[in-house]
């Protein structure tokens, strides 16, 4: 069986399974140069049919992720979630009404209910739209099923896990109503043990705190996960008051949401509170909650493996620490643990095949470009460029001179996190590579840089590995560094201690894969920097037109793309520094 699986939402997209196998996915995003676009995702859905050798009516089935959202036609860059919520739009107003009426859900039992029933109409016309566009626009007659929102989180997570028996949870923000979802899964089947309403949201606590500390909520949460560790957690009986654990639930006690939870906490917080204290404070208290949270369910179901997905589980602290508790044999966090992997969840919801899968091999689902579309790209650009016979020992000895290397090279990644194909590359010795770097690529972030490890060495470099090494392999959760990462790869660790991996097997990738191990044969060193090549609040580069901008844009030092090696004509200035040797 073949199904087509889309998203519409925040970072919307298309994938293709056939079987229960992931064939292609890709995030509109990428194709539209609009930073987590949301609206019907028709590129997406054009090139998984280009990436598959598929056609329409070869598709048996089409999965939607959501069943109570709005139709977005047009494809709009997401501004975040209160800039996005000002425009006047009909779901600007309901979010306003939403904000006023959120304190007296306690006080009238039904108010939520009619709060969504008063929308049905709007989800209605969506499924009808959608329809008539697969239909219209793309010729596709097969039937079309709605999923829901933590279901399509769910499968995403349990059927790429390779696990039998799991415990499955998600949590987010909110979708179709709920935040947060568990399952017991087994034998291929999902059984809904317990769900957690949207009103009695953790993901939106965490946003609203990243909105007062003045970044942009529901895009920014990642810049707090970093902030927290430069901070002092002298606010976490504040939070309390607002969101808590109490009797085996999540419970929204403050009973204020969105604008009206905004303005409550601002006036329950001392007015001279440093937003670093404010980021450990919620990222303290966010991982105590979903530790608890975790830990009940495990104990109720025995089970001792566990699957997440979900906006909550891109927090790669509090997935290490759902790993290290007790009785915990091993933690799989979805590679696209955000909305933008509800497309494959959809897609896997409906079509997961018979037999059990071991857990997913890689995320290079998107477009590749050939030598011939790479060269022709250079030419029209009129950059000078040298085709290497071995590009990834090319790289190699320049990162190990201290130089930055953009590389572009196979399918793009699926995913928020750049995998060695659409990447920035260093060398891990320089401790004030996240001060200069992101400066010139103008970036505000408070975590260093990740470093992408021979998998092979990675118990040099991290402790307590065990139940984490899948996870690993997709840069989805941290580790505590051991004493030689920490003395000789400073520029990827954390003053907590800690880093965020990427643990390259060579069957996976064996091009990335060899650059790490030419630059170990080089500097002794089994690791380097890697992050997301793009241009600031762009998606991550995903054609070598893109690549190409984005390199000139950065001053970058050099462009390994493909088989070709470009030296920029105008690199950023930073002092050469090469590796010290281990």
């Amino acid at each position: 069986m073949i199904t087509l699986g889309i998203t519409d939402g925040i970072t919307g997209g298309a994938a293709i399974v056939h079987d229960g196998r992931i064939v292609a996915a890709v995030n509109e995003e990428r194709l539209v140069r609009k930073k987590m676009a949301y609206g019907f995702p028709r590129c997406s859905i054009q090139a998984v049919f280009r990436l598959s050798g598929l056609g329409p009516s070869d598709i048996d089935n089409v999965a939607v992720a959501t069943t109570r959202t709005y139709f977005q036609n047009e494809v709009r860059p997401w501004d975040g979630w209160f800039e996005a919520r000002q425009n006047g739009s009909l779901r600007a107003r309901a979010f306003a009404a939403a904000s006023t009426l959120g304190s007296y859900r306690d006080m009238f039992p039904g108010l939520e209910d009619m709060y969504y029933q008063l929308r049905r109409p709007l989800f209605a016309a969506r499924r009808r739209k959608v329809r008539a566009i697969l239909e219209a626009d793309f010729n596709i007659s097969a039937g079309v099923k709605f999923i829901d929102h933590h279901h399509a989180h769910a499968a995403s997570a349990y059927f790429t896990s390779g696990l039998d028996r799991a415990l499955v949870i998600t949590m987010d923000g909110g979708g179709d109503g709920l935040s947060s979802s568990v399952y017991e899964a087994a034998g291929g089947k999902l059984r809904k043990l317990a769900q957690t309403s949207s009103y009695n949201s953790l993901g939106n606590y965490y946003s609203y705190v990243t909105h007062i500390c003045g970044f942009k909520a529901q895009k920014h949460e990642g810049k707090i996960t970093g902030l927290a560790a430069h901070g002092e957690p002298r606010h976490v009986e504040v939070l309390k008051e607002f969101i808590d654990y109490r009797d085996n639930e999540i419970i929204n006690v403050g009973k204020v949401v969105f604008l009206g939870a905004i303005e409550a906490l601002r006036k329950r917080l001392p007015v001279d509170c440093r937003i670093q204290d404010l980021a450990s404070s919620i990222q303290l208290h966010s991982e105590a909650i979903a530790a608890r949270y975790v830990s009940h369910w495990l104990e109720k179901t025995g089970c001792r493996n566990i699957a997440i997905a979900g906006g909550v589980f891109a927090n790669v602290r509090i997935n290490q620490r759902i790993r290290e508790l007790p009785g915990v044999e091993s933690v799989f966090v979805h590679p696209g643990m955000d909305d933008g992997g509800l497309a494959v969840g959809a897609a896997l919801a409906v079509n997961h095949g018979t037999a059990l899968r071991p857990c997913i091999e890689n995320v290079y689902f998107g477009p590749e470009y050939s030598r011939v579309d790479i060269a022709r790209a250079l030419e029209t650009s009129g950059l000078s460029a040298t085709e290497e016979m071995e590009i990834e020992s090319s790289t190699a000895k320049l990162l190990a001179k201290g130089y930055v290397v953009a590389r572009f090279n196979g399918r793009m990644e699926y995913g928020p996190r750049a995998l060695g194909n659409r990447s920035i590359l260093y060398q891990p010795t320089d401790r004030s590579v996240n001060d200069w770097l992101n400066k010139n690529l103008k970036r505000t972030e408070f975590m260093p840089f990740a470093p992408s490890t021979l998998y092979e060495s990675a118990a040099q470099c991290y402790r307590n590995l065990s139940g984490g090494q899948d996870s690993a392999r997709f840069m989805t959760m941290t580790f505590d560094c051991t004493e030689w990462m920490a003395r000789h790869c400073p520029g990827v660790v954390h003053i907590d201690g800690t880093a965020r991996p990427q643990l390259v097997k060579e069957e996976q990738n064996p091009s990335f894969h060899r650059v790490i191990a030419e630059f170990e044969k080089l500097t002794g060193l089994n690791s380097v920097i890697n992050t997301s090549f793009n241009v600031h609040e762009e998606p991550i580069v995903c054609s070598p037109q893109d690549a190409i901008r984005a390199f000139l844009e950065s001053n970058l030092d050099y462009l390994a793309i493909g088989p070709f090696l470009v030296r920029n004509p105008k690199p950023l200035s930073h002092p050469l520094k090469p590796a010290l040797r281990a």
